[in-house]
Order: structure tokens, then sequence, then C-alpha cells
């Protein structure tokens, strides 16, 4: 039985459709990061990792603990460790002002705040955005990074908090 024109046609458009949700299947959104800058850089964590964002406490020093950690923090009668980004990037360290943030991050039962110049947005990861981090031994911070987004606007560096935290001698969190 042969389809007559109209039929034809509403068969292509019902063809379109499924081609379009299947593409948009396929470009929908692998995760979130919310980026910050460090200087120039920008950087990104996974909102899953993302507990709040807070400006910056007043931070306690602690003697005895890795150089890049400033001290320690009370939010919400919970104390963690805050650590300095841009020292732990072997970067220049700055005054504070008022676009100084704290995000805290949480990893299983442990959160750490990591202090950052600037939060600047949530965005979107699709699977075509991201391309491996490469295997730099001259790159200081590369060993923190978990993937790079490549965005229309510049590539983001997004940091793997369990690398950024754990890495060399932050073990002291696991007893917490």
């Amino acid at each position: 039985m042969a389809m007559d024109y109209k039929e034809l046609l509403a068969k292509q458009e019902e063809i379109k459709k499924l081609k379009l949700e299947e593409k948009n299947e396929k470009e929908s959104a692998l995760t979130k990061v919310l980026t910050f800058r460090i200087g120039e850089q920008i950087y990104g964590v996974e909102i899953s990792n993302i507990v709040e964002i807070i400006g910056v406490p007043h931070i306690t020093s602690v003697p005895g603990v890795p150089y890049y950690i400033k001290g320690i923090i009370n939010v919400r009668s919970k104390v963690m460790p805050i650590i300095s980004t841009r020292i732990r990037f072997g970067r220049e360290e700055i005054p504070y002002d008022d676009r100084t943030c704290t995000i805290i991050i949480g990893i299983d039962d442990v959160q750490v705040g990591i202090i950052v110049d600037s939060v600047l947005d949530v965005l979107d990861v699709h699977k075509k955005n991201i391309a491996q981090s490469p295997n730099q031994n001259g790159v200081n911070d590369n060993k923190f990074i978990k993937y790079l987004l490549e965005m229309p606007d510049g590539v983001k560096l997004i940091l793997d908090v369990n690398k950024l935290v754990y890495e060399n001698d932050l073990h002291f969190l696991d007893a917490e």
C-alpha cells in the first residue's frame, strides 16, 4: 500500500523530531561546574562537590599544617581547614577584596574551604566540550586538573577536588 503525500510528510516530520530528540539527548549536560577565577585563569569544580559559597570568614591559624593551609574556619558550628588556592598552585598571595570567596567543598564526610579570587558562573558540561588534561610534568597545577572544558569564551580547567585536598600531605583530614 503506497503512502499518500500527507502521510509521507507526516512521517518525515516524525523522523526529524526523533532525530532532534536523539541529538538533544546526546547534547544534554553531563554535569554542571561552578567556575571561579584565580588570577587570570578560570577554574571550575563540579557542582556535586560544592556545599556552599561564602565570603572569607575569620581564619584561625594552626601550627604544623602544610604551607598552603591558611588555618581553620568555623562555618555553622562545623570546623574545617581552609586552603589558599593561590598558594597551593604556587602563585603569589594577594590581599582579599569584596570579590574574594570561600567555596566549601565536600568529599565524602570531609568539608574543606578553598579561597578563590572570585566566583564566576555555573556552566553545563557537555561531552563535546570535554578534553582530557595533558600530562605535562612542568605545569605546576596540572596534577590537580581533572579535565579541560573547551568553551567558546576559552578553556576552563576543571579541578579534581580529591587531588586538591588529599594530594601528598592532607591525609590528616581522614581522621576527622
